[in-house]
């Protein structure tokens, strides 16, 4: 079994490479690394969702024609997630065995389009910073702060400008969705993943804002390995 792991907005692949140690033996940790970041830092950034998903799929073709797997996505990669699920779909390739969607209202929840990435670079930094998304080690060195801002700012431009499509068919496997209790997402929001799934769609919450999952990873991780097993 394999984990593909999705990153949220401005994170690269090394945010999971933990998570392999805590995970079981039978189940094999993936991180994604996307364009303009860790070893892809040269490789220039997406134009939109879509052009990302193309992208993660020609990575992750060879692992899930061979191999039972699930995918995990935080805040922006519960987006990446759930669009590359269908374009899997598309594809006709192997279906996952589970989803896992973090740190994000449902696709159907999303009504209008946000301005996020237009901000000034001091207003961009401080919307950020509020959800935990900047270390207070980058906020005080300028050089490495221009350089996250410039990736973080494109990639808010793929979820800022992301449009819902409605599909006709729902998610054929089971589902959990993880939020944070002081996140800025909506009961109702929250609970609007359920009309996305066909089978099982269990839903957790943890103490902590948007960025819950760095506090809870054990739970987590143990909540994934459970699903995983059946």
């Amino acid at each position: 079994m394999t984990l593909l792991c999705l990153p949220y907005a401005g994170g690269t692949a090394a945010a999971y490479r933990g998570w392999a140690k805590s995970l079981s033996p039978t189940i094999k940790c993936m991180p994604v690394e996307l364009k303009g970041r860790g070893i892809r830092y040269n490789e220039g950034y997406y134009i939109d969702i879509e052009d990302a998903v193309n992208d993660i799929v020609d990575q992750i073709e060879l692992c899930i024609v061979k191999d039972d797997y699930a995918v995990f996505g935080h805040s922006m990669g519960s987006l990446l997630a759930y669009e590359l699920y269908y374009k899997i779909m598309d594809l006709k390739l192997r279906k996952p065995t589970h989803m896992f969607f973090s740190g994000h209202r449902a696709p159907c929840c999303i009504k209008r389009r946000w301005e996020t990435h237009k901000l000034s670079n001091a207003d961009f930094i401080k919307e950020v910073a509020s959800l935990g998304g900047i270390p207070n080690e980058l906020l005080q060195n300028d050089e490495l702060l221009e350089l996250i801002t410039e990736r973080l700012r494109n990639d808010f431009i793929l979820t800022d400008n992301y449009v819902y499509k409605d599909r006709n068919s729902k998610i054929d496997c089971n589902m959990s969705v993880f939020d944070g209790v002081d996140d800025n997402v909506e009961t109702e929001e929250l609970l609007s993943w359920k009309k996305h799934g066909c089978y099982e769609v269990k839903i957790y919450r943890f103490r902590g804002g948007h960025f819950f999952i760095n506090q809870n990873v054990d739970s987590i991780l143990s909540i994934i390995k459970s699903a995983l097993k059946n």
